[in-house]
């Protein structure tokens, strides 16, 4: 079992079409993820739009460099509509950015041509405080006026005492504000707008891994014994578990994480070209190693997980198995040798996480080198194309803001891949199980559409019955024996003979490959498989009890009055040994019943069974367990209940069914001896032998 859960995949390439399968899954909530996609634009947009007004504000506000340029040099200039141009005296002031376009060659002719000014000026606003800016300027001769506008070299500002630089720059202290408002406004935006994407996502995952649950549990309990039974547990439940919450994962945290990072480095590169083509390429040149990086994490990260998970995988199976069998271990004192064994498997497991870490520690920290190397790149040549006004020092700020942003989602982006592929092969294995569809068809293709009764008189039929759980390996070989209603068969039989067969067959757990059951005339594959199985219900061997109350277990989906509780309950003796518990018939069980005797298991399923009314009732071994007292209790009861409705009784203690009407004899699969127990001990055959054996036994 330990091997077979290890070969299966952990990881799995992309594929479209199992990622096609898990997004139809969002069919029912596309205005959740309308929602989600919109808040994630939103909440992008406004991550990219945060270093550009971190830019303007000091472009526009903090640093303000101007530069006079004569009126006929405009036109070398670079268009822009939305630049703010101020004439003051024979000059035209613009923003240095202006200047950006221009080559050096361009703006050296320019300065040696009295066109353009060597030295940046600040201009500023005579409003507000009127006054007082043209008092300062009266005072300094080196500031130039006009009717709404003033001009003072960059250098004689610096040199002004502080409250004359503050009145002259009293404009500047409100358009920061305002700045500081636009970006608080956006971050608030960008808050909210990742919320609502969280929150939704996560909605959107909770609710598929419901709905997937949901459908492939559903999907599970409606195969047929024959699929199950070649089914191990632990797989069904770890496809139910896991494989979900992993397809849940996909949802919440990689596919919003994929777009979201995907669209953050498109978007930082488009504003970076936008900002600085030149720059922008610097940091394009180091690009190459942080892909190549990614790629080689990427495949590391992948093999390191698989190993982790197969060691993870078999230090939980050897975990499970010895303590489950702790008692075996401690009855042979292997106590040492089990523990050296888990120490093997811990070690290895060990390794396996050192790797998986050592992974993440050697890419994380490159990825952080290629970030800081390529921000210094960027200052170190933002600051040269600085000096010579190529770019202004607010698209320096807003290159490295951008770069940090850049560089974040490559880290995240590998790390996404791995869930990625978890998912993939998560949804690979859960596909799988639901492709798969062994259904026993509710009524037999020949008999789909004729009627049924919905009442049966419990006549039962077998004829020339042929049965093999796999291929031709028979279990039951040409059967034939007929029960009539109000009847009490018994079947008996060496262990293998087929008894228990015959109980799964009319309850239909198995369709028979040759031969014919019919019930009260009527094939038993004309019934639907609920209607049948309302009808005949069988007390298995393994009494299951699940967690809940008495009342729970013996209801089981019926709303019963507590007047037929009882009368159940009590019908099979089992009426006082409940109201004795604390509790009584709202007694909690744990898992299995484990808090109640075998015995006291086995009365609360006949009670379960009798509840249900059926017409017809197996019995399948299901006194082996109970003291002979008890069991003394339990045939009264049972025989008082079924007077007029056919029972059949399968059992391991002959003494038990000397009173049936007949007994049917099984050997290797075929019927050997029909009669009453006194015409078959007068027999002397295969049910002689066996009471015979017994006897000694008992004796």
């Amino acid at each position: 079992m330990d091997e077979y859960f290890d070969a299966e995949p952990v990881t799995k390439s992309y594929d479209a079409q199992i990622a096609r399968r898990i997004l139809l899954y969002l069919k029912p909530y596309r205005l959740y993820a309308i929602i989600a996609i919109l808040a994630l634009a939103i909440a992008t947009a406004g991550e990219l739009i945060s270093p550009t007004i971190i830019k303007r504000a000091i472009d526009d506000v903090v640093v303000r460099d101007w530069y006079g340029i004569d009126p006929s040099a405009k036109y070398i200039l670079p268009k822009d509509e939305g630049s703010l141009e101020v004439r003051i005296g024979g000059r035209i002031y613009v923003r240095a950015s202006r200047l950006a376009g221009l080559t050096m060659a361009e703006r050296n002719r320019l300065f040696e041509q009295g066109l353009l000014d060597n030295e940046a000026s600040y201009v500023f606003p005579l409003d507000p405080m009127r006054e007082e800016k043209i008092s300062i300027a009266e005072r300094i001769s080196k500031v130039e006026l006009s009717d709404n506008w003033g001009v003072i070299p960059s250098s004689v500002l610096r040199t002004l005492r502080s409250e004359d630089a503050a009145i002259l720059r009293a404009a500047d202290d409100k358009a920061l504000l305002r700045f500081g408002l636009i970006l608080l406004i956006v971050l608030l935006i960008v808050l909210g707008a990742t919320f609502a994407m969280t929150w939704f996502t996560n909605q959107i995952s909770t609710l598929i891994m419901k709905d997937m649950r949901l459908e492939l549990f559903h999907h599970v309990i409606e195969q047929s014994l024959s699929y199950l039974s070649r089914q191990p547990v632990g797989r069904l439940v770890t496809r139910l578990t896991s494989d979900i919450e992993v397809i849940s994962q996909f949802f919440s945290d990689v596919l919003s994480a994929f777009i979201k990072d995907a669209s953050i480095m498109i978007g930082s590169l488009i504003v970076l070209f936008l900002l600085s083509w030149k720059l922008a390429f610097v940091v394009l040149a180091t690009m190459p190693l942080v892909f190549i990086a990614s790629a080689v994490a990427r495949i590391k990260a992948r093999d390191a997980f698989r190993n982790q998970r197969y060691w993870t995988s078999k230090v939980n199976s050897f975990l499970s198995e010895h303590i489950s069998g702790i008692d075996i271990v401690k009855l042979f004192v292997q106590e040492n040798k089990v523990s050296e064994g888990f120490g093997k498997n811990n070690k290895q497991l060990l390794k396996a996480n050192i790797a998986e870490m050592y992974v993440y520690a050697t890419f994380r920290p490159f990825v952080d080198f290629m970030a800081t190397l390529t921000t210094v790149l960027a200052i170190f040549f933002g600051a040269m194309l600085f000096l010579r006004m190529q770019i202004s020092i607010g698209t320096l700020i807003a290159f490295i803001s951008l770069i940090s942003m850049f560089y974040s989602p490559i880290k995240d982006l590998s790390e996404k891949y791995i869930l990625l592929q978890s998912a993939m092969a998560s949804g690979e294995r859960i596909f799988g199980l639901l492709d798969q569809d062994e259904r026993l068809p509710d009524q037999l293709p020949e008999f789909v559409g004729k009627p049924f009764p919905r009442t049966i008189r419990g006549h039962i039929e077998f004829s020339h019955v042929w049965f093999a759980y796999k291929n031709e390996e028979w279990v039951l070989k040409d059967v034939s024996f007929i029960v009539n209603p109000g009847e009490k068969v018994a079947i008996v039989g060496y262990t293998g003979a087929g008894k228990s067969t015959v109980a799964n067959l009319l309850a239909r757990f198995w369709d028979i490959q040759e031969g014919s059951i019919l019930i009260d005339g009527v094939p038993i594959g004309q019934f639907p498989l609920k209607q049948i199985r309302r009808l005949i219900q069988p007390v298995p061997q393994d009494v299951f009890l699940f967690q809940g109350t008495i009342r729970e277990n013996i209801s089981l989906g019926l709303d019963l009055s507590q007047e037929k509780l009882e009368e159940a309950a009590k019908a099979v003796y089992a009426h006082d040994f409940i109201i004795s518990l604390p509790q009584g018939y709202d007694t909690p069980l744990a898992e299995g019943g484990l808090n109640l005797s075998l015995g006291q298991r086995q009365l609360i399923s006949f009670a379960r069974v009798l509840a249900h009314e059926p017409s017809v009732i197996i019995l399948d071994e299901a006194t082996s367990s109970i003291d002979t007292e008890t069991e003394k209790l339990l045939q009264r009861g049972i025989e008082g209940l079924l007077k007029g409705h056919t029972s059949i009784v399968i059992a391991h203690r002959l003494s038990t069914i000397r009173n049936s009407n007949r007994i049917i004899v099984l050997g290797q699969g075929r019927v050997v001896e029909i009669g009453t127990h006194d015409e078959l001990i007068a027999l002397k055959g295969l049910y002689w032998n066996l009471y015979r054996l017994q006897n000694k036994e008992a004796e």
